[in-house]
């Protein structure tokens, strides 16, 4: 077998087919769970034991203990779950993965999936044209599951032969009977090749091909899978790169438990492999078999059946390609049994030190020190947690509530302000609001290009149409924070002309600002809460009612006192300034509220407000 750049290049394509296949398959599944995939994961208990079996659920359903500890740094990063419930949740993940190494096992080694891979794609297609979403998300589910046999198909013709090709693999060759040191630097290999790849399953398949063909050892392929298990620590460790502390302790725990894990692993490491081989010799046959075959037969019968070419009417081919057969099934079912045994036996004991994780998490990673300048940067989202798109959104509401969190607060500023007399504490407090108000234009546009690059993502009608909503919220609350300013504004005006507000005004202003805190109270709550009733509905229009009559009031009121000579003319135009763009910070907190109710982003539905 002849191995140069085509070769090569086959070899990657079908890295890259299987790859797709899994990520097509595992984004199908979560669009079609949809909410309530989302559900099981935000509703977690302190219970860690739930956590971990959540953990394994979720990762059998998507297929990705990757895609699994994405979303839980992600739901770390967004406060959706606290982060020893996420420690239980990621234990439970590796388990989970486990799935996928029996379904490569048992359907790609003992069924020949990829026979029926191609008429599942006609299925899928279908499917995938359909108008109903929940037709369009499983046509995507059947067609990565197609490819994703197509690629392990491909593979397993396109792996070289570690002993036909030495001019690639002859160092690997010679360092694959050393002994110890052989399992520790395929262990290495199996880590750097599952960082590059970014998927362990992918180390598995490759791992298991090979030592099926007979080119490596069942304990070589094993250390290659111990490897993976760490380098898969990768990819939530880039997830979290730009996200906050809390989401960095999810991802540094992820790692912590795998090397432990491997620790012990790599210390028993033969005495655990014949513990492995002994079950897996009394469940279904010994996984050493097909080695000890391919070190003893003639390299032109082993490279036949291997290549599916042997002459099967030639007497004893038959059952020579049976045997060869069933003693590649007892390799794909002793790895998966290593696999899943060496991460239950992880799971039993490091469950209960899961306290213990945090407070180690927490001191490798340590919070930083606070300052005023962290206010200009988002909190909740950033690229970096990205993976999984449907589950962004999460992320993006959470960051939406502490947007109309620190507009109410630049509000306050503006009441501190209007009561302010001295010069260089006004200064201070108009400063502030300045800031305040960069902060604003910031995460408006931080916000909106994280949506918009969410929805260049893979995701349903309804997330699409959840981040439209969402683009319209962060624009009214952007317009609350610009009326803030435009008081603030009128408020230095106000004090650089030495005015002077009568009492009544004051008192007005007051009763005015009452109302504006109490609208933007019940703008935060609704923003912050899982449903939206239509009696927070009402309780808002309610509340722009008495601001739009009072408003009529004072303005009335004005022309009569300013005709009577009890304040000036311009304190008049500056009074009513504050009073209108009161009234318009009103109108944008309704608008916020209306989107909610319109949009039914909590499947309520609602009648539209007026």
């Amino acid at each position: 077998m002849k191995f140069g750049i085509l070769e090569l290049l086959t070899l990657l394509g079908s890295v890259g087919m299987f790859l797709y296949g899994m990520k097509l398959m595992s984004e199908g599944l979560q669009k079609a769970a949809g909410d309530k995939l989302r559900h099981i994961m935000a509703l977690m208990t302190n219970n860690r034991f739930v956590g971990a079996l959540t953990g394994i659920f979720i990762t059998a359903l998507v297929q990705s203990s990757s895609a699994t500890t994405v979303m839980i740094v992600s739901f770390v990063n967004a406060g959706l779950i606290s982060l020893s419930q996420s420690m239980a949740v990621i234990m439970g993940a590796n388990v989970g993965t486990t799935v996928t190494a029996w379904i490569i096992s048992l359907f790609g080694f003992k069924v020949n999936i990829s026979a029926f891979a191609i008429p599942l794609i006609a299925f899928a297609i279908p499917l995938l044209l359909a108008k109903k979403n929940s037709y369009k998300n499983w046509g995507e589910f059947l067609l990565g599951f197609s490819f994703l046999f197509l690629g392990l198909e491909y593979l397993k013709n396109s792996v070289p032969d570690l002993s036909a090709n030495p001019e690639m693999f002859a160092a690997l060759q010679d360092y694959s009977d050393m002994g110890y040191l052989s399992i520790l630097l395929f262990m290495l290999i199996g880590l750097l090749v599952t960082m590059v790849v970014q998927a362990s399953s992918a180390t598995f398949a490759i791992a298991l091909i090979m030592c099926s063909k007979g080119w490596i050892s069942f304990d070589i392929a094993a250390a290659l899978v111990l490897g993976s298990n760490i380098g898969t620590c990768i990819t939530p460790i880039l997830a979290s790169i730009s996200a906050n502390v809390l989401a960095k302790r999810a991802a540094m725990g992820h790692l912590m438990f795998n090397v432990l894990g491997s620790v012990w692993a790599i210390i028993l490491y033969y005495p655990f492999m014949r513990f492995i081989v002994w079950l897996s010799t009394v469940l279904a046959g010994n996984p050493n078999d097909l080695a000890a075959f391919a070190g003893s037969a003639d390299p032109t019968l082993l490279n036949a059946l291997n290549d599916g070419t042997l002459d099967l009417s030639v007497t004893g081919n038959a059952d020579s390609a049976t045997h060869f057969a069933d003693m590649q099934y007892y390799v794909s079912f002793g790895l998966s049994m290593f696999h899943t045994v060496f991460n239950l036996i992880n799971i039993s004991i490091m469950i209960w030190f899961t306290d213990l994780y945090v407070r180690v998490v927490s001191h490798l990673v340590p919070m930083k020190e606070s300052g005023e300048d962290e206010e200009s940067h988002l909190t909740y989202i950033s690229v970096g947690l990205m993976s999984t798109a449907e589950l962004s959104i999460l992320q993006a509401r959470k960051e939406i509530v502490l947007y109309a969190e620190r507009t109410q607060r630049m509000f306050s500023q503006v009441r501190d302000l209007y009561n302010e007399t001295d010069e260089s504490e006004f200064v201070k407090r108009f400063s502030r609001i300045q800031k305040y108000e960069n902060i604003s234009d910031r995460m408006e546009v931080e916000i909106a290009t994280y949506l918009g690059k969410v929805s260049n993502g893979r995701l349903s009608d309804d997330a699409k149409h959840q981040i439209q909503m969402k683009m319209r919220i962060i624009s009214e609350i952007e317009s609350i924070a610009d009326s803030c300013y435009n008081l603030a504004r009128t408020l230095q005006r106000r004090f650089n002309s030495e005015e002077k507000f009568t009492q009544d005004l004051n008192d007005n202003v007051g009763l005015m600002f009452n109302l504006m805190d109490s609208a933007l109270d019940q703008m935060r709550s609704v923003l912050g809460h899982d449903t939206i009733t239509v009696t927070e509905v009402n309780r808002t229009q309610n509340i722009e009612n008495e601001i739009n009559n009072f408003r009529n009031q004072l303005k009335a009121q004005n022309v009569i006192d300013v005709n009577d000579g009890k304040y000036s003319y311009v304190t008049g135009i500056t009074y009513m300034d504050i009073v209108g763009e009161c009234e318009k910070l009103g109108d944008y907190v309704v608008n916020v509220v209306e989107v909610i109710a319109d949009a039914k982003l909590y499947n309520y539905a609602l009648p539209k407000m007026k």
